[in-house]
């Protein structure tokens, strides 16, 4: 498929840090596309909902856990070409949210440290995103 024929799809995700300065991942389920791979969390964006909206939204059905809107900080984004679809996903720092992670969608989830995010079998849009978590956040700090 050419370039200028893909769907553009905006998603988003969250880096969520903990008070250990670790990095919540989610593993992709069995029997969908990237199944077993790992990915930041976070989703679809629909029509007519912010970006920061909608992490809220699929953080808390994925999850069962409620970041506060305003407190998400825009980390980074990517751009990254699937061969079926082009992906846009802003990537936002979240520090702070009611609940207690637990998966709803049959993924598993685990905490990993910054430096440790790269030797995860990640969805392919997101391996760029993980070195510059692991290399800009220390601690659960965020260098620039």
């Amino acid at each position: 498929m050419s370039e200028k024929n893909k769907k553009t799809l905006l998603v988003v995700a969250a880096v969520i840090l903990d008070a250990d300065g670790r990095v919540l991942m989610a593993q992709r389920p069995k029997g969908g596309p990237h199944a077993g791979q790992w990915e930041f969390p976070g989703g679809k964006v629909e029509l007519g909902e912010t970006p920061e909206a909608a992490l809220c939204r699929e953080l808390y059905e994925e999850l069962r856990i409620e970041p506060c809107e305003h407190c998400l900080q825009p980390f980074s984004f990517t751009s990254y070409a699937y061969p079926d679809f082009h992906l846009i996903m802003p990537l936002y720092l979240c520090r702070q949210w009611d609940g207690i992670a637990r998966p709803q969608e049959g993924q598993q989830i685990k905490w990993v440290k910054p430096k440790e995010l790269r030797k995860l079998d990640l969805v392919p849009a997101d391996v760029d995103l993980a070195s510059e978590v692991g290399d800009r956040i220390v601690g659960g700090r965020r260098f620039e």
